[in-house]
């Protein structure tokens, strides 16, 4: 009766990993419970997650090795996994938000952000020109939401103009805003295929150690127009979600509660250490009490059975 802080099916996102072929379900190894599915398996793993009560769902693309390139542009294929997931969704009728990963790692051959020069740096602006291809090949297949994930700098403004210029105005943007340079990202790059080949990716990702440039990042993405901001990871940075919350009040946040704390999670329930449930919900409620509207969740399915049972 006096629970300051709620937690509902319908605060969650529930990721979804989008595999080319066809009738194709293959189990992440790192992340039980999670799987790669085809394009054509997508509406019923859609509609499942919709009579739990979740109201969104993230699309990431994980295409077969021979379709990746040094320039990654599969991503913006119009018959790409993650375009053909859109349209299947969309036209089955569902009223799920559908949110896109708008990245290049998992279209690259060497497994990077952007595309690269000869010496290996990151191009920014020619990686710009990229993204606004694929956000626009995601809204022509019926994307609500398009979300860059790299931290390319002035991603935001850049995809925010495209989508405008060619018509897609309505279509929003989830800002990748506070990204840190983690450790907790590995079972995600097992399961999206999308490991750098070489070096990292500190070059574009924060500090950890850093909060001010948050902040920083945080303000530019909302002076580009950006819809939503996130934070990532979520359990490791509660401060920084608190202080993104604090700082813009009226921009929905999410928090992103990522692969390495879910396979932790996860490990240590099939090891009887823990109790699942209760490290779950009491886990997300602590991103809500931070101050996240919204949370992106590996155990969006199952926290949505416990929240309605």
């Amino acid at each position: 009766m006096v629970r300051e802080t709620s937690l509902s099916p319908a605060h969650l996102i529930a990721p979804l990993f989008i595999t080319d072929g066809t009738q194709a379900t293959q189990p992440i190894q790192s992340m039980p419970g999670i799987s790669r599915v085809s394009a054509d398996r997508v509406v019923e793993v859609a509609q499942d997650l919709a009579e739990l009560g979740i109201q969104s769902v993230i699309l990431f693309g994980v295409p077969d090795q021979d379709r990746k390139d040094p320039s990654g542009k599969e991503s913006y294929s119009p018959n790409g996994a993650v375009q053909r997931a859109i349209r299947a969704i969309k036209t089955s009728g569902s009223q799920l938000v559908v949110i896109t990963d708008v990245c290049m790692c998992e279209y690259t051959s060497h497994g990077h952000c952007g595309i690269l020069d000869d010496n290996h740096f990151l191009q920014n602006d020619e990686t710009l020109e990229a993204l606004r291809r694929i956000a626009v090949s995601h809204a022509e297949a019926g994307a609500d939401i398009v979300a860059p994930s790299g931290m390319i700098d002035g991603a935001v403004g850049a995809i925010r103009d495209a989508l405008d210029t060619s018509g897609h105005q309505s279509v929003g943007i989830l800002a990748y805003a506070v990204k840190y340079a983690s450790a907790f990202y590995g079972p995600f790059r097992e399961a999206a295929g999308g490991a750098p080949s070489f070096g990292d990716r500190r070059t574009h990702q924060l500090d950890p150690a850093n909060r001010g440039i948050a902040m920083r990042e945080a303000q530019l993405d909302v002076d580009e127009g950006a819809d939503f901001l996130m934070v990532k990871p979520a359990l490791a940075y509660l401060d920084i979600v608190s202080a993104v919350h604090e700082a813009h009040p009226g921009v929905p946040l999410v928090a992103y509660n990522v692969s390495g704390e879910y396979a932790m999670v996860k490990a240590a329930a099939a090891a009887g250490w823990v109790d699942e449930q209760g490290i779950v919900i009491e886990s997300l409620t602590s991103m809500r009490r931070a101050g996240a509207d919204l949370i992106i969740t590996y155990h969006a399915a199952d926290a949505a059975r416990w929240l309605k049972d």
